[in-house]
């Protein structure tokens, strides 16, 4: 089961395929080292097609077509050793950087359209969630730091923690500031 992306309609589909073709442009595309050569050969106009007309699961469907190592190299206390790449990382590196582009989008939607704010919410249920994320859930991000944020650390880690790392379940939602009251 994929994330809920309540903003998830054509117009930020757009915002989302112009953020990869800035990340293009800039060299900036991520690709994880689980990819093989075809899944990097393949990978982006995969994605493309995701953002213009699929979600995070139909991404990962694509990616676990092929496109992923078996084994990877991992780090111990004793050097390195060989393991299978887990069977769900196809889904985290689908939901995590579809998610990305989906923030990035709702950002450049909220700067246009200057009564937008970005708040956090739950967009995945989590049987066992954690406390870091938990604590993310209502909080708002100024969308010109957060899309700078989200275009510079590419990746997993971001420095304002949105998304807050892989498997999180966590996304942003564009809140209307007009329809707000102030008390």
């Amino acid at each position: 089961m994929g994330l809920n992306f309540l903003n998830l309609d054509q117009e930020t589909r757009r915002y989302m395929v112009d953020e990869l073709e800035y990340d293009l442009e800039n060299g900036t595309v991520y690709f994880s080292s689980r990819l093989n050569p075809t899944g990097k050969e393949r990978y982006v106009e995969t994605l493309r097609t995701s953002l213009l007309n699929g979600d995070d699961v139909s991404l990962a469907k694509e990616i676990r077509n092929g496109y992923l190592n078996v084994t990877e190299q991992r780090r111990t206390k004793n050097g390195y050793t060989t393991a299978r790449v887990p069977i769900t990382a196809a889904d985290t590196l689908a939901e995590g950087e579809f998610n990305r582009y989906y923030i990035r989008a709702l950002c450049r939607r909220a700067i246009k359209e200057s009564k937008y704010k970005i708040v956090v919410y739950r967009a995945k249920e989590a049987s066992d969630p954690r406390p870091a994320s938990e604590a993310k859930i209502g909080e708002s991000f100024e969308p010109n730091h957060l899309l700078k944020d989200l275009r510079e650390n590419i990746g997993v880690d971001t420095g304002l923690g949105l998304p807050p790392g892989p498997n999180s379940g966590l996304s942003a939602k564009l809140v209307d500031t007009s329809q707000e009251t102030t008390a």
